[in-house]
Formats: C-alpha cells, structure tokens, sequence
C-alpha cells in the first residue's frame, strides 16, 4: 500500500472514532458544566448539592392535666378532730384542706369520723332511707330569722336563722322583692300530723313525693326553711317557682350557705318533687362547692346512694 493510501485510511479512521467520541461524550456548556437535557455516566456526574432535609419540628408542650385533689385522712388531724368535738363545722372544715377536700374524704369513705346521719352538724343527709337516728330530735340553739314576714310564727336553727336574714336582706336589696319564711322546724309530731293530712287528701303514693314521713323530714333538723314571694302579700310556698325571687334564689342562695334542696330533674335521686321554694342550710364552704361543682343533690354531693323510696 502507498503512503497516500494508507494516510486516507488513518484520516477515515480518525473521523469516525472523533465523530464516535463526540456522540457518546456528554455536552460541555461554555464554562465547561453539563449542558441542560444531557446526562453523564455516574461516574462522570459532577458532586451535587445535598437536597436539603426538613427542619426539625418543635414538640408541642404536652398537655398539662390537673392533678385530682389527693384524698387525706382528715380524722387524722388532730385540729378536725378537735374542731368535731367542738361542733364548730367551720373550723372542723378549715382543718381538713378546705370544703373540697372535706367533702372528697367524706364522699370516698375516707373519714370515718365524720357521721352523715348525726343532726348537729351542717353536713347531715336526711332523706327516705336515712332517718333520725334519735326519733325526737330537736335542734339547739334555735332563732326566728330577723327582718323578715315570718308567715307561720317558726324557728328555725341559730346558725341558719342568722344566714336566712342576711339572704333576704340581699333579695330585697338588689330588687328582687320580699321573701317571707313559710315553714322552718317542725318536730317529729309535727310532721307526722303533716304527714297524714297529705295521705289523707292526696293517697300515699303521691303524699311521699311532696311529704316526708316522720323521722325522715329536712324541717325536724332545724336547717331547712320553705319561703314564699311576697308584693303586698304573700302567697303560699307552692307557686314560689317563676318568681323574681324564685330566680334570685335559685342564683344566689349559695352566696348565704343555703342551696334548693330538690331540683326538677332529681325525683329518682332525691324522692321528691322538685321544690324550688326548700332551702336547705349547709354553711357557707360547702354551699360553695356545692356551688362550684354544679351539683343538684346531697347524695350525690356527699357519695351516697339515691334514696327514691323508704326502706319500709
């Protein structure tokens, strides 16, 4: 072969293995980066940037849950126990933690010390399954609340006489209108004259909604009282609900130790029709928890069980 031929055939080769090269090689842009659309071999790939991760979130706080009050052997402190033996329920109620953890220690079945059923204190439940332990119980010392039409010429206990003045006194002051005692104490004979009058009138089936059986009434304790609305005059307590004074009270006897004893709503609690005209004294720290925690019965305030009907 000539030295023409054999340059001819190495320029043919070098053309092809150029234009070869030039396919498979990736496009180079002016700088000398990758030109956009062309792909390199891994091995050819410039080092990328790390594709940024995303930032860290921050915890939310957990959400912080109220511890529920612990319970205390409060017959265990020697100041309650005192304060007991004193009947001084205020100071007997300041020595166990406040009206809240008196009332939980009770509700639980931690205080053994303290009797639902004994009438000397504030906190005594009387109801169709919890009678007077003593049948003719009476209340010591009693007064007929001052400043107020006393429509039967009752008394009622000291204590709750002196909260009942101050309560009216408060109805009248801020409009709402005069509130006169209907009835307060009655005695056990009392109350079973009451008793048999309804049944009389009334068969027993409906008496025992509207009236205790002797031994079982609220009015023998002294800290009950039924009041009536009076403009002018004074009507009875039975169309007392749908007063201004009905609403006033229902609102604001708390304020005064006292709270509406049967609701509408708890007959299968409490074994009543509802009274809103039956205020019942429990002292001014119970009455507001009472208030405070949105109960409407002193069985459900103090862990008993209803009490619909008599055990008899």
């Amino acid at each position: 072969m000539g030295f023409g031929v054999v340059c001819a055939v190495a320029l043919a080769v070098g053309g092809i293995a150029a234009i070869t090269a030039s396919v498979a090689a990736p496009a180079l842009s002016s700088t000398g980066g990758l030109l956009a659309g062309t792909e390199a071999s891994a091995g050819d790939k410039e080092p990328q940037d790390p594709v940024p991760l995303p930032q860290a979130v921050t915890a939310l706080p957990a959400p912080t849950i109220e511890a529920a009050p612990a319970i205390v052997d409060i017959c265990a402190i020697p100041e309650f126990v005192a304060a007991m033996a004193a009947v001084d329920d205020s100071a007997a109620i300041a020595a166990a933690g406040g009206a809240e953890a008196f009332r939980l220690a009770v509700a639980s079945g931690a205080a053994p010390c303290v009797s639902l059923s004994d009438p000397l204190h504030v906190w005594v439940v009387v109801n169709k399954a919890r009678p007077y332990s003593l049948a003719e119980y009476q209340p010591s010392p009693t007064a007929a609340p001052a400043g107020m039409r006393n429509l039967s010429s009752t008394y009622i206990r000291a204590d709750a006489a002196a909260a009942l003045t101050e309560m009216t006194g408060a109805a009248a002051a801020a409009g709402a209108g005069e509130i006169a005692l209907s009835s307060g104490f009655r005695s056990y004979a009392a109350q079973r004259s009451v008793y048999r009058n309804r049944v009389a009138s009334h068969g027993t089936v409906e008496a025992d909604l509207v009236s205790a059986r002797p031994g079982h009434s609220e009015h023998q304790s002294g800290l009950a009282a039924d009041v009536s609305a009076c403009a002018g005059g004074c009507a009875g307590h039975e169309v007392f609900g749908g007063t201004p004074q009905q609403a006033w009270v229902a609102e604001h006897s708390w304020e005064f130790g006292w709270i509406v004893r049967y609701m509408d709503g708890e007959t299968a609690v409490t074994g009543y029709a509802p009274e809103p005209w039956h205020l019942r004294y429990i002292g001014p720290e119970l009455a507001a928890a009472y208030h405070a925690g949105g109960w409407r019965s002193l069985e459900a305030f103090m862990g008993l069980p209803a009490a619909p009907d008599y055990l008899d």
